[in-house]
This record gives C-alpha cells, sequence and structure tokens, in this order.
C-alpha cells in the first residue's frame, strides 16, 4: 500500500476548505470518495475538490470497499454514531473532536473499538503535530524552563448566529465542546500527566442555550493551569507556559496558518528569545501520520484514552460550574 484510500463523511466547511485540501497534500493520502445526506451536494464538493466519487448517503460510502478510511468532520451529537457504523463496515476512523458528548460515549466507543483490533481510531487534534508544538513539548520535558508551575490559556471568537452548528445545543454545540476542548488538550499534553481536580465558571446564553464564555482551573498537583474560552469575545488566542527559570509563548497554538511563519517565544533567566517555523499544514501531518499508522500496522499517535481523559475535564468543569465546588477526577 503506497497510499491509504480515504472517504470523507460530511461536507462540512472544515473539511472543504482546511482539512481535504491539506490531506490531498499529503505524501499517505488519497482521498476517493466524499459523501453527503443531499447527493447534489457530495458532487459539487467532489468536482471542487477533484474527488473522484460521490455519494448521496453515508452508508454508500461506508459499502464502497475501496474506501480503507474514514475521515468524520459531522457535528459533534453524531461523531460516535457514525465512528461506530465506520468499525462496522471495517474503516479506518480519523474523528474531528470532541470524540463525543460525554465521558460515558468516549468510554463506550474505547469498549466498541476494542472488538476491531485491526482498525485505527483517533481523535483529531491536529495541533500537537505541528512542529511548533513538538519544539514545545521537548522544552517542558528536558526541564528548560525549569519546573512548570501554570499554564494560562484563551481562545475565542464571535458568533451569535442560532443557526450554526456551533451554536445548537442538541447537536453538542457551545464554546467547550468547540475551543475549550483544545485548551484542556494542550495543557495536558504539555505536562503530560491528568488534572486531580477542577473549578469552572460557565455563561451560558439565553437564546441558545450553549455556553458562550467558560473560564476554568485545573489542579494537577504540582501545577497549575487556567483558561477562558468564548464564542461570542473579540477573536483572540494564546498560550503561555510558566516554570520556575523561564516561560514559553505561543503566539498562534491552535489555527496555525498552513502558508505563514509562526513564532514562539522563550525566555529563560530573563533572556527572551524568538523562534521561527516554516510554514506546515497540520492537517497534512495529522492525515500522513494516520494512515502511516494504517499502513505500518502501527499504534496511533494519540490513543482514544486521551479523549476519554479530554471528555472527562469538559464535564467536570460543567459540574463544578453547576455545584460551585471544586470536582474531582
Amino acid at each position: 500500500m503506497k497510499k491509504v484510500s480515504w472517504g470523507i463523511l460530511s461536507t462540512a466547511t472544515i473539511g472543504l476548505q482546511k482539512v481535504i485540501p491539506a490531506m490531498q497534500a499529503g505524501e499517505y493520502c488519497e482521498i476517493n470518495a466524499i459523501a453527503s445526506r443531499n447527493l447534489s451536494q457530495a458532487q459539487s464538493a467532489a468536482k471542487l475538490l477533484n474527488i473522484p466519487k460521490a455519494y448521496g448517503s453515508y452508508e454508500s460510502l461506508l459499502n464502497d470497499t475501496s474506501i480503507d478510511a474514514v475521515y468524520i468532520p459531522l457535528p459533534n451529537n453524531l461523531h460516535i454514531p457514525w465512528t461506530v457504523k465506520a468499525l462496522q463496515a471495517g474503516k479506518h476512523v480519523l474523528c474531528e473532536k470532541p470524540v463525543g458528548l460525554s465521558a460515558k460515549e468516549a468510554a463506550e466507543l474505547i469498549e466498541t473499538a476494542s472488538a476491531y483490533p485491526n482498525l485505527k481510531v483517533m481523535e483529531a487534534f491536529m495541533y500537537r503535530f505541528h512542529p511548533q508544538w513538538q519544539f514545545v513539548k521537548k522544552l517542558a520535558d528536558d526541564g528548560s524552563i525549569g519546573t512548570i508551575k501554570t499554564i494560562q490559556a484563551i481562545f475565542s471568537y464571535f458568533n451569535i448566529d442560532p443557526q450554526d452548528i456551533r451554536n445548537k445545543k442538541e447537536a453538542g454545540g457551545g464554546g467547550l465542546m468547540d475551543i475549550g476542548c483544545y485548551c484542556i488538550s494542550q495543557s495536558r499534553f504539555v505536562l503530560g500527566k491528568e488534572p486531580l481536580r477542577v473549578q469552572g465558571l460557565i455563561d451560558y446564553d439565553e437564546v441558545t442555550g450553549v455556553d458562550r464564555m467558560a473560564s476554568a482551573m485545573m489542579d494537577f498537583g504540582t501545577s497549575t493551569s487556567s483558561f477562558t474560552c468564548s464564542t461570542q469575545l473579540a477573536p483572540f488566542q494564546n498560550f503561555r507556559i510558566f516554570g520556575t527559570k523561564g516561560l514559553i509563548e505561543i503566539e498562534i497554538p491552535v489555527n496555525i496558518p498552513p502558508d505563514k511563519k509562526t513564532r514562539i517565544w522563550v525566555e529563560i533567566n530573563g533572556k527572551r528569545e524568538e523562534f521561527l517555523f516554516e510554514p506546515h499544514n497540520q492537517y497534512t501531518l495529522q492525515g500522513d501520520l494516520f494512515s502511516k499508522a494504517i499502513m505500518d500496522n502501527s499504534p496511533v499517535p494519540t490513543s482514544l484514552q486521551d479523549a476519554l481523559y479530554n471528555m472527562k475535564v469538559i464535564e467536570a468543569i460543567k459540574e463544578s460550574d453547576a455545584k460551585g465546588v471544586w470536582i474531582n477526577l
């Protein structure tokens, strides 16, 4: 196998504009089919992106024996159902984050996936494959800034469209599920461990019912991490790591541009240095790494267990807000 044959379940914007073109540029990915519940939409997307096959249902694509793996950018509430159906159809699955609507769903997926040991399943947290994050992780692990004591993150955008899927409660919308999950995942990635307890404060939109701003504190025992995410603030993102000897600041921690250099700043003992990273498409890197795991029959870069832990933190933050207390994990 020189390339993995991919199918796409959904004509979602993130797929059409970001993920599919990036995967098409990969060394090990070949996008051969796309499906929508509307055949004309699938055909339009296929024509736009030069994809050979278009299907008018997700089931039809899953029945295509020439497809090895599927990418799922469906609404959050459909992630688990279609991941399970894809596994039952014998397909490897790369599913957009968050993997499901609850920790219970994530745990059930892990159990289901265990019945298909030859199939790969991964939650699509693409950021960690970018060179800037690999560099940050190395600095964190080798003690370059001393002992990490606290992390601060913020991620926001402004969207009050009630028809947007991210603002629909029944579809798993809201800021925590859409972007707060990154702040949680990145802190866990940097520290290499799980929080012991969390505390959260959430503001819910009166019209849509989804969380429009959430702030949280995660206690990792020897360090803390705090973040704010919002779907109704000025667009901004930043991630800072503070150690006993220095700090690391990441200018664009999530929406890393594929066509521009990115930069981080490292300050050690008062000396500040800027590091530039050549353009890389994190979706291309993610697609190739997942495809390579299929081709080599090796473990995927990120296990489903990681997805479960992230969901547990999201749930605990919501529970903390509702009860007004710290929640142990």
